[in-house]
């Protein structure tokens, strides 16, 4: 599909718009040396920019008319032909991130033909904090202190089915765990109710640049950030100076709640996952 100048140029625009006001605030928060350490999180998890989220990408597939001075022309794995159109070189992106390509496509497929397993109720927050003292991951007050917290996690079965969660368990969590989830193992492993996978997402969409429409790239961006909210609200840590009240998962209803919200980006996270992988079924068939 060959988009023309003034329609290329208007979505272009409208992503840098959309971009700007999605990281205003942590812009605005880096030129002032603050930190938010819920919002602040996919900046520093992911090694993403905001001016790299500012970067439109039409998507594989997809040509721009008349841009021989668009940004894009001047950007890896775009070409431009003699008549000035600029367009994802397919097969030199695939030469040099094929096997990125297929590993992501793996683990989407995988994950998207699992059932959303939920009961975990967060737990892996909390896992991070066990029995280590004063030494949190956060800048925040444990909701229910050190005592407390311990007697959450000790009072719960654990089932992280997510590496890169699982990773930062603190010592005695990690025998508390059901399971034992490694990098070898998360194609076989990850599944669609994992908080973590479904903001993982958004980092799938950054490793795979230019295949990714830039609308694509910003709603994985926007699920991460309700996620992330999420995570902490149900995680230890006192949340509430930044005006949001605790998913409280030692509770009934704070775990009805947290299920709740679990299912609904299980379901968001499905609807990603397909935009993505035919995505990629563009470049590799």
């Amino acid at each position: 599909m060959v988009l023309d100048a003034a329609t290329w140029r208007a979505r272009a625009d409208a992503h840098a718009e959309r971009a700007d006001a999605l990281t205003a605030g942590h812009r605005a928060r880096r030129a002032s040396g603050e930190r938010h350490a819920i919002e602040d999180f996919l900046f520093e998890y992911y090694p993403a920019k905001p001016a790299h989220l500012r970067r439109w990408h039409p998507g594989a597939g997809s040509a721009l008319a008349d841009a021989a001075d668009a940004p894009q022309a001047a950007w890896r794995w775009y070409r431009t032909a003699a008549d000035a159109t600029v367009a994802l070189d397919v097969e030199a992106f695939l030469a040099d991130r094929g096997s990125t390509v297929e590993y992501v496509r793996a683990l989407l497929s995988a994950t998207a033909s699992r059932p959303a397993a939920t009961g975990c109720f967060g737990l892996h927050e909390w896992a991070m904090v066990y029995r280590e003292g004063d030494a949190h991951r956060h800048p925040l007050p444990l909701r229910l202190g050190e005592e407390g917290t311990d007697a959450v996690v000790e009072g719960h079965r654990i089932r992280c089915t997510h590496i890169d969660a699982f990773r930062f368990f603190t010592p005695d969590a990690v025998p508390r765990n059901t399971l034992q989830p490694t990098r070898e193992t998360q194609v076989a492993m990850e599944q669609p109710g994992c908080l973590h996978a479904n903001m993982d997402l958004y980092k799938w969409a950054l490793k795979l640049g230019p295949v990714v429409p830039g609308d694509l790239l910003l709603d994985c961006f926007e699920l991460a950030l309700a996620i992330r909210s999420t995570d902490m609200q149900a995680s230890p840590y006192d949340v509430s100076s930044y005006g949001l009240e605790a998913v409280a998962i030692e509770t009934p209803e704070g775990k009805a709640e947290y299920v709740r919200r679990q299912r609904d980006f299980a379901a968001r996270s499905q609807v990603l996952r397909a935009r993505l992988l035919a995505a990629l079924d563009v470049v590799s068939p």
